[in-house]
């Protein structure tokens, strides 16, 4: 059997859920991981230097954390804006069922998990946060940004994570040279080994 991915659709491997404790959104919280998925036992440096660097969320409209995974950015944006909408959205159907019920878990009740099929089609973005996947391979990830950052708002955000030494500041050069002349890309962090790019709509 080929090996899985955290990107594969259906993990095919028997579940084994996890708990685990993990400060989000200012408390400590006690969620559920399992295998199948990407980084079930803690949430990622990536991801920690993401949410360190970026600004609150938008109080409402709908926001999007773009691959999931088990849901540390959608619970972080569903905490601080819980007028808002968060799209939690993977292809992985484990992942949607854990951040399911570790917004259930956490009380919130603005969050929609959904795969990318799943989200209506004429739907702007106030923000859009992601720690993409990387090794998905180039043409797959070019094809996931091009297809969401043009869906942000006017002089709204999106911020992305992505490890230097896989590639940061080439997916850099080409988002400045593909993405349309209303849009502007620049560095807004580096921490850890990661660039946070951020990508504004103006």
């Amino acid at each position: 059997m080929a090996p899985e991915h955290y990107f594969s659709e259906l993990p095919e491997s028997e579940l084994k859920f996890r708990q685990i404790h993990v400060a989000l959104a200012g408390q400590v919280r006690e969620l559920i991981t399992s295998n199948g998925i990407f980084s079930p036992e803690r949430i990622d440096a990536g991801t920690q230097v993401l949410l360190a660097n970026t600004p609150p969320a938008p109080p409402g409209g709908n926001l999007l954390d773009l691959g999931c995974g088990w849901g540390p950015i959608a619970l972080t944006l569903a905490v601080q804006s819980p007028h808002a909408t968060v799209w939690a959205v993977d292809v992985n159907s484990r992942a949607l069922d854990l951040v399911r019920r570790n917004a259930e878990t956490m009380g919130v009740t603005n969050i929609n998990a959904v795969t990318p099929e799943d989200v209506p089609s004429d739907l702007c973005f106030m923000t859009i946060r992601s720690n993409p996947p990387i090794r998905v391979g180039k043409n797959e990830l070019h094809g996931m940004l091009e297809f969401w950052l043009p869906r942000l708002d006017l002089e709204s955000d999106a911020w992305l994570v992505v490890q230097r030494n896989l590639g940061s500041d080439s997916l850099h050069r080409w988002l400045e040279s593909w993405l349309p002349t209303d849009f502007t890309t620049s560095r807004a962090a580096t921490n850890k080994g990661y660039r946070v790019l951020k990508v504004r709509r103006k």
